[in-house]
């Protein structure tokens, strides 16, 4: 299996999955991966870290955006099999676990069957492994703030409402923004193309996401990698105001 790379900065690498993006940031011989797609993306992710000229072995840590099922899915494999350690924002790390879970159900998704491109998706998500639980049986929160002494220095920056923990990852020296599922230029159960919000369903809390977006347009960057949908350059300001008039 290949996974669809594109190199969008020095040493930063945007991944689509399987309707879910990552992220790869290198640093010499190090690695720091950025969610992990859905558990049956597996293939996928490692052949991304060596189209990239590395290996699970070289990943300093995975970092994720938040723990729904189609972000987390490799990450305990890659703690398990690997050693890797896994970081996410402290209110997110009993999510990781499953001590809790955000994500939409089953039941939401049907009730919104009759959306256009609803159906498709949630098969997708099924045959993935959508609904399957990987918890991360170690996860631990950001060591610090500011900028992560990993590849790339990425600075985790808290933007609540997708869930409680959901940060998105700023890259000031590249001029890049990681949004997670914050801010997404795409997704196959939205008609709309460019910056936008997930459809209402997928978000804990809509009105602390749509919040989140004024987080966001204080960040300082020109290329944004959405954990759905195509990179979009251009001003994150601008990209953040979209998304907030469309919300509105």
């Amino acid at each position: 299996m290949r996974a669809d790379v594109h190199q969008v900065a020095d040493g930063t690498y945007l991944v689509h999955g399987s309707n879910t993006n990552w992220v790869i940031l290198t640093d010499g011989g190090a690695v720091t991966l950025i969610d992990t797609g859905y558990p049956g993306d597996r293939q996928l992710v490692l052949d991304s870290l060596a189209q990239v000229g590395s290996s699970p072995e070289a990943v300093a840590a995975v970092l994720i955006t938040h723990a729904h099922n189609d972000h987390l899915g490799s990450a305990e494999y890659l703690r398990a099999a690997h050693g890797t350690p896994v970081h996410l924002h402290e209110a997110e790390v009993p999510h990781a676990r499953r001590e809790f879970l955000q994500q939409v159900t089953v039941g939401e998704v049907l009730r919104n069957a009759w959306r256009p491109g609803v159906l498709p998706w949630m098969v997708h998500a099924l045959r993935s492994g959508g609904t399957e639980q990987h918890p991360v049986t170690a996860p631990t929160a950001f060591p610090g703030t500011g900028p992560l002494d990993l590849p790339g220095r990425p600075v985790p920056v808290h933007t609540p409402g997708h869930t409680d923990g959901h940060c998105v990852f700023h890259l000031p020296e590249t001029g890049v923004l990681i949004s997670g599922d914050a801010l997404v230029s795409g997704h196959p159960t939205s008609r709309a193309r460019g910056p936008q919000l997930l459809p209402d369903m997928f978000h804990h809390e809509r009105e602390r996401a749509v919040a989140s977006l004024e987080i966001i347009r204080g960040l300082e960057a020109d290329v944004l990698l959405p954990g759905h949908g195509p990179v979009h350059r251009g001003a994150t300001t601008a990209a953040a105001q979209q998304a907030w008039e469309r919300a509105a």
